[in-house]
């Protein structure tokens, strides 16, 4: 452990949030941590692969009740893999609908058991481009459909009306452009730069908007160690000092 201590941030779930880190598509995980830097500890834990179930098994290892400290925002998402097609031998990543509603329901009241300053994000299950992912193979092979991730992200989203929960749809979102298909996947289910570039706006959108006491937004949350030092990085006058404590060497207007 090393302080000071920060807000700590949890991405869970499987792997568009294990790769939102990812070096070569700018993920959107990436993008939370460069914005958040010296106001909060973007902690990842995704794992590629995973669905609803699996989830659940690890759930108290990965968020302990008794933690000396809860996160202060956890945004999960599970769902895409949940919504395969049941495989014909019974094996695989699919989780019947009603089964995922429920798996999601618990994770959800465990995270909010966690402590009244721990905020919840669900993400609901993106789209797929079927065409990119099977090409030409046989449809009766194809187990991951847009349709089904359609079914599951609706029901996602429905369950965080009932529960209020914060949710963004990411089936929707991705679609509002027309070339989604061609500019929004590296494979027809994971994402590229501007997939992920998506992905952080309609998180910060939420984040920017919620009425929650204190904002956790990057704009109006405090940065570490902010207060004016004779060895900041002398300005332009060539006289004074000039604190650059909140530079994020980013277009930031890109994510207001």
């Amino acid at each position: 452990m090393v302080g000071p201590v920060r807000p700590q941030f949890v991405l869970f779930g499987s792997s568009i949030v294990q790769l939102s880190y990812s070096y070569q598509h700018q993920g959107w995980g990436s993008i939370l941590a460069h914005l958040y830097a010296r106001k909060a500890d973007i902690v990842l834990r995704g794992y590629s692969g995973w669905n609803s179930r699996r989830a659940l098994q690890v759930l108290d290892e990965i968020f302990p009740k008794n933690a000396t400290e809860q996160p202060s925002l956890v945004i999960v998402y599970f769902g895409g893999n949940d919504s395969l097609l049941p495989h014909p031998s019974g094996l695989g990543q699919h989780v019947p609908l009603q089964e995922y509603i429920e798996n999601m329901r618990k994770i959800a009241v465990h995270l909010k058991s966690l402590s009244k300053k721990t905020r919840i994000i669900f993400l609901s299950a993106p789209p797929v481009n079927e065409a990119q992912i099977y090409g030409n193979s046989v449809p009766g092979q194809r187990l991951r459909t847009n349709e089904s991730c359609r079914i599951y992200s609706e029901a996602c989203l429905e369950l965080c009306r009932e529960m209020d929960i914060k949710a963004i749809d990411l089936w929707s979102a991705l679609q509002k452009r027309d070339d989604w298909r061609d500019v929004c996947f590296t494979d027809g289910v994971h994402l590229t730069c501007e997939g992920s570039n998506i992905v952080a706006k309609e998180i910060l959108k939420v984040l920017k908007e919620a009425e929650w006491e204190p904002s956790l937004h990057w704009k109006s949350m405090p940065t570490e160690y902010a207060e004016d030092s004779p060895y900041d990085p002398i300005g332009p006058d060539g006289k004074t000092n000039m604190n650059i404590c909140n530079w994020t060497f980013l277009e930031t207007t890109e994510w207001d």
